[in-house]
């Protein structure tokens, strides 16, 4: 995927899903502000550079708010939450939230959180063989954001196909399915409040019925789009970082065996993790409120930028030696939580998610070996997540 100054890059096909990092080299160094056609159809702008991330993720002058840009008759009810929104909503509809997600009550949390995973392993210590995602990975934090919110753990294959659904909509295979599962995830939702009004218990989706029924806190359609957010994003991006994380610690044996010797890099490694190969490739969408001259290029009101949060975290000019993988580096101010008010909100509980899960992983199984040419691996479709659909090990 060499690309001399003139060529076009390719974006959005199987190989760059495999392996987008030449692209973002090649644009970091000649179009930083190019751009392209999203698969969804619409022109917008994407920034590949770390400066620039900076700068637009904090940009007041581009919009969050998709009702802003396309009406709200127009909107998706999975964007009625904080991450779609412009203050001072925004500020309203994190505040509800936030309470749950303080650093004394996640760091609480610990003890739990290790029983779950070594439950999970405990199931396959007979075994030989895994499939990390399937097996680890994805049901780690689905049972850690089901218990939270309070919906029942026998759901969870389902809030799994509906949420893969709804984060790989950009992608045609899964446009059909958009409608259907978006329609039965709404009135799954919609029944479980009802059951929370008649018997609210001490979980966060409880405390939200009860701030909706005192009036002013939430619409109906806001509890919806903030109950989704949270079992979407809730384990999506931990299940990617466990899932990259572990690859990049298969492909490179001596950064493997380091953690193992040293635990406690374990900190490093992980923002290592988040900056190498990070779970959330783009950030979601912004819009221009007015014509913007950003660096050499004006952007149009209305017109959309998305920042290659991937892209901007193997910036040169900001992380010596990129695209080394090295859990030693220093503090890393990389941007795979974002930045700005929009800064994740669990990613603390993420980061302690993902902690526990490869520590875990590495005491039981420290000799797994990766069963598939890693080149032949499977990576999602869709804009959002960067992650692996399959990763087979031999125990």
């Amino acid at each position: 995927m060499n690309m001399n100054e003139s060529s076009q890059p390719e974006f959005f096909t199987r190989e760059f899903t495999q392996n987008p990092y030449p692209v973002y080299e090649n644009l970091r160094k000649n179009n930083p502000i190019y751009k392209v056609m999203f698969p969804s159809g619409e022109f917008g702008w994407i920034i590949t550079r770390y400066e620039d991330a900076v700068e637009i993720l904090k940009d007041s002058r581009l919009s969050k708010d998709v009702a802003k840009r396309y009406g709200a008759e127009n909107q998706s009810i999975f964007v009625n939450n904080m991450l779609f929104s412009d203050p001072p909503d925004h500020r309203r509809l994190r505040g509800l939230v936030q309470k749950a997600f303080t650093p004394k009550w996640i760091a609480g949390m610990r003890d739990h959180i290790q029983t779950i995973a070594d439950n999970l392993l405990d199931q396959l210590e007979s075994k030989d063989q895994m499939n990390l995602i399937d097996d680890f990975a994805f049901p780690l934090p689905i049972i850690v954001i089901s218990e939270i919110l309070g919906v029942p753990l026998e759901d969870q294959d389902k809030f799994r196909m509906w949420s893969n659904t709804i984060i790989d909509a950009t992608s045609s295979e899964h446009a059909e399915m958009f409608e259907q599962h978006a329609q039965e995830f709404i009135e799954y939702l919609n029944a479980w409040f009802d059951k929370v009004r008649k018997e609210p218990g001490n979980d966060l989706i409880s405390q939200l019925v009860v701030a909706e029924e005192a009036g002013e806190k939430l619409t109906e359609n806001e509890l919806l789009g903030v109950v989704a957010l949270l079992i979407i994003a809730g384990h999506e991006t931990t299940v990617n970082l466990i899932g990259n994380g572990i690859l990049a610690l298969l492909e490179h044996p001596s950064q493997r065996d380091l953690l193992i010797e040293q635990p406690e890099l374990i900190h490093q490694a992980i923002e290592e993790m988040l900056r190498y190969n990070g779970p959330v490739e783009f950030s979601t969408s912004r819009w221009a409120l007015e014509e913007i001259q950003f660096r050499d290029q004006f952007i149009s009101q209305g017109e959309l930028v998305i920042v290659a949060l991937d892209s901007a975290n193997r910036d040169e000019q900001q992380f010596p030696d990129a695209d080394v993988f090295d859990i030693t580096r220093e503090k890393s101010p990389h941007l795979a939580f974002g930045k700005g008010i929009h800064l994740c909100l669990g990613a603390p509980l993420a980061r302690l998610e993902g902690e526990i899960a490869v520590m875990t992983l590495l005491r039981r199984f420290p000799n797994m070996q990766l069963q598939a040419d890693v080149h032949q691996l499977e990576w999602r479709p869709g804009m959002i997540v960067r992650g692996v659909k399959e990763i087979p090990l031999q125990l």
